[in-house]
C-alpha cells in the first residue's frame, strides 16, 4: 500500500520537525518520519542538555508559533566574555566583552534547555494541518522516478512524495543511498556536555575559555545553572568521561574557575567526537539535505543548530514560493536554489570555525600573544565588536523570511 505526500523528511530531530511545522503552516502535505518514539522526543526530565539559540532562530520560532511555548523557560543571553589562558591559571586579562546593548534588534540570543524545546517543538507539530509524524520508523530505502521519490519505511510501508528531505544526521544513510559524499575531517577532540548548578548568579553571561586542549563554554542557563561544553583530547576526555561524578568536577573546578562559586553536576553528561562534515552537495534527483545531513561544523562557536534552523528558512522559502508558481517542488533546478542560497554560507562558517579551533586549540606562545593582542584589538574597535555581535546574533547576510521573523 501506498500513501501520497507532497515532502516526506527523513529524520525527526529539531531540523527536521520545525520544517515540517514552517511547510505544513505555509500549506503544503508534509511526512515526518522519525526512527525515534514519540515518548523519547517529548521526554520532560532534565538532562543537562541546552541550546544557544541566535536571535535569528528565535525569530524563526516565533513565525512558526513554538518560541511563545518557551519564551518564559528561555534564558536571554546578555553579555559574551570570549578569553585565552590555561586550566588553573585563569583566563588572560585581555579578554573580549560583547554586550546585548550594543545591538538595537534585542538579546543576542538565548539559551533553551532541551526539555524544553523539543516537546514544544511536537505540540506544534501535532496541531499543525496537514502534517502527518510517524515516530519509531525509519527510511530504509527511496528511489527517485520522474515526477515522484519511492519511500520505503522500517516497517515495509510505501509512500510517494514530490521531494525527499534529508534531516538524518551527519552520517545521513539518505544521502549515503543518494551517492553524495561528504568532505572533513576529525579533530582528534571529544566535547564533554553536561550542566552545572552554582552558588552565584550568572547574570545571562556567556563564558568562552579557550585552552590548548580547545574551548570550553560556559553557558547560562534558567536560575544559577550553566551547560557546559568542554573540548579536550580524546584520550583525556575518555579518561574523564569515565571517572565518578566527584572526579569530573575536580577535573572540571580548575578549568571553570570560581567566579560564580562552587559547583555541582546537574542532569546527565554525555560525549560527542568532533569533526567537520560538509556535504559535496546540498541536492540531488528529488533530495535536499538540511541541518546535519548538509553540515556538521565545530562547537565552538555554538552555531551549528543555528545554521541548521537557517537552513529550514531558506528551504522553506524556496519551496513554498515555488509551489505558489506552480513550479515542480522536487525539480533540480528549483532546489539549487536553496543550495545556491545556503551554500557560501555554510562553507564560510565551517573555514571559520576550523581556523578558530587551530588558532586556539594550541599552546604555542606565538600564537598565544597574538591571540591576546588580537582579542584586545576587537575590544577597542566598537564597529568591528559590533559586527561581531551581530554575526553571533544570524543577523547578516541574505536572511529568509522566517529567519527575519516574518510569516511565508
Amino acid at each position: 500500500m501506498s500513501d501520497k505526500t507532497d515532502i516526506l523528511i527523513a529524520g525527526g530531530g529539531l531540523n527536521g520537525t520545525a520544517l515540517a511545522i514552517a511547510l505544513g503552516r505555509a500549506g503544503l502535505r508534509v511526512t515526518l518520519v522519525d526512527p525515534l518514539p514519540a515518548e523519547t522526543r517529548g521526554d520532560r526530565a532534565f538532562d543537562g542538555r541546552g541550546y544557544a539559540l541566535a536571535l535569528s532562530s528565535q525569530r524563526l520560532l516565533a513565525a512558526i508559533g513554538v518560541w511563545r511555548e518557551v519564551a518564559a523557560q528561555s534564558q536571554p543571553i546578555l553579555h559574551i566574555t570570549v578569553s585565552d589562558g590555561r586550566a588553573g591559571e585563569g583566563a588572560s586579562p585581555l579578554a573580549l566583552e560583547f554586550d546585548h546593548a550594543e545591538i538595537e534588534e534585542a538579546p543576542m540570543g538565548h539559551m533553551v534547555e532541551d526539555r524544553v524545546l523539543r516537546p514544544a517543538l511536537l505540540a506544534a507539530l501535532a496541531g499543525t494541518e496537514g502534517v502527518t509524524h510517524l515516530p519509531g520508523v525509519s527510511v530504509a530505502d527511496h528511489t527517485a522516478t520522474g515526477p515522484d521519490v519511492a519511500v520505503t519505511l522500517s516497517d515495509g510501508r510505501r509512500i510517494t512524495a514530490e521531494l525527499l528531505v534529508a534531516c538524518d544526521g551527519k552520517q545521513s544513510p539518505t544521502a549515503t543511498r543518494a551517492g553524495i559524499g561528504r568532505m572533513g575531517w576529525a579533530y582528534g577532540q571529544t566535547a564533554l556536555v553536561c550542566a552545572v548548578e552554582h552558588d552565584k548568579p550568572h547574570n545571562g553571561t556567556a563564558h568562552q575559555f579557550f585552552m590548548p586542549p580547545g574551548p570550553l563554554a560556559i553557558l547560562p542557563l534558567p536560575g544559577n545553572r550553566s551547560s557546559i561544553v568542554w573540548t579536550e583530547r580524546h584520550a583525556t576526555a575518555g579518561a574523564i568521561a569515565g571517572l565518578d561524578d566527584a572526579g569530573y568536577l575536580a577535573a572540571l573546578r580548575p578549568r571553570f574557575g570560581d567566579f560564580l562559586g562552587e559547583i555541582r553536576l546537574a542532569g546527565a553528561r554525555f560525549t560527542y567526537p568532533l569533526s567537520l562534515s560538509v556535504a559535496e552537495r546540498f541536492v540531488g534527483d528529488r533530495l535536499a539535505l538540511a541541518g546535519d545531513a548538509a553540515h556538521a561544523v565545530h562547537p565552538i562557536a555554538g552555531q551549528g543548530l543555528n545554521a541548521g534552523l537557517k537552513d529550514v528558512a531558506a528551504l522553506a522559502e524556496v519551496l513554498v514560493e515555488a509551489r505558489r508558481r506552480g513550479e515542480d517542488i522536487g525539480r533540480v533546478d528549483v532546489l539549487r536554489r536553496y543550495e545556491r542560497w545556503r551554500r557560501f554560507d555554510t562553507m564560510t562558517l565551517a573555514i571559520a570555525t576550523d581556523a578558530f579551533n587551530r588558532l586556539f586549540s594550541n599552546d604555542s606562545s606565538i600564537l598565544r600573544l597574538g591571540r591576546d593582542l588580537g582579542l584586545g584589538l576587537v575590544g577597542r574597535l566598537p564597529g568591528l565588536r559590533r559586527g561581531f555581535i551581530r554575526e553571533a546574533a544570524g543577523l547578516t547576510g541574505d536572511l529568509p523570511r522566517l529567519s527575519r521573523g516574518l510569516p511565508l
